[in-house]
């Protein structure tokens, strides 16, 4: 389906992916405060990877609603020392560092670190995209609007897909300048979209999939699920695998989940599922 190269070494996927978020904060919508210490971490880290994760995604700064956003600093302290932790227990793993900082991003890639996850698709930190692009790092440029501190404000209306298509259009040409990149899409669901716009980005991948590049879904507990519920995060298990269910079926590479267990299952299904009428993921 797509392939990454990192650290001199080629990684091919030929099913959906899976990316197991390790959140290092204590302030996370759905698990602050659960992998801030670093025992904790490591062991909720070869959890994941025994359940078949294929990516584990190192966060260290929330941006869930209504939160304070954690300095550079802070979000330094949480994340180089768990990189370099991870890196000497798991060589073998692909990791992501979850952040909108080029300095955050270049200190954990100089830990080994194989990919920047950046929810700003690099509109927080201008020097974000000329260091992604020099270096050429496989890189997560997600849709966004605002600031870290009004993005959860804005409401898009209109043509969703043509928004997100045209934000990714304009980013990836800037990254493009520095040659060939690697370039995951995220539409940033649960990101100033309305619950219709984000369903509507759920049921469409192909109108918003640019130049063919790979797009990773992260609905995991978001607010589409429990509010549609009357659920709280930690009870969006469920309505998570269903969603990420719909995802797969219409074209997802990758999916960024708490529970990875239940997305490799909700993958093998799907696959077998289109194996039997002839069709390939």
């Amino acid at each position: 389906m797509f392939k990454l190269t990192s650290r001199k070494k080629n990684y091919i996927f030929d099913r959906p992916a899976i990316m197991g978020i390790l959140n290092v904060t204590p302030d996370s919508f759905s698990d602050g405060g659960r992998y801030d210490e670093m025992d904790k971490a490591l062991l909720h880290c070869e959890q994941m990877l025994a359940e078949g994760a294929d990516i584990i995604d190192i966060g260290g700064c929330s941006t869930r609603p209504n939160n304070a956003i954690a300095t550079e600093n802070e979000e330094m302290q949480r994340v180089v020392p768990i990189m370099k932790a991870i890196r000497k227990a798991f060589p073998e793993a692909l990791v992501s560092i979850d952040t909108f900082r080029k300095n955050i991003a270049e200190a954990c890639i100089e830990e080994g670190a194989d990919i920047i996850n950046d929810i700003s698709g690099g509109l927080f930190d201008v020097e974000m995209l000329p260091y992604i692009g020099e270096n050429h790092i496989p890189y997560v440029m997600m849709h966004c609007v605002g600031t870290p501190a009004t993005m959860h404000q804005y409401t898009l209306v209109g043509d969703i897909h043509q928004t997100v298509m045209d934000f990714f259009a304009q980013q990836h040409k800037t990254l493009e300048a520095y040659g060939d990149q690697q370039i995951i899409l995220d539409p940033g669901i649960g990101f100033g979209k309305s619950l219709e716009a984000n369903y509507q980005l759920l049921n469409d991948l192909e109108r918003y999939r640019y130049n063919n590049l790979p797009i990773l879904i992260g609905i995991s507990r978001k607010s589409l699920i429990f509010k549609v519920l009357g659920t709280t995060p930690q009870g969006a298990e469920n309505g998570t695998t269903v969603l990420n269910t719909i995802a797969l079926l219409n074209g997802a590479d990758i999916l960024r989940v708490h529970d990875v267990k239940n997305a490799r299952e909700a993958i093998e299904l799907v696959g077998t599922f289109h194996q039997s009428i002839g069709k390939t993921l």
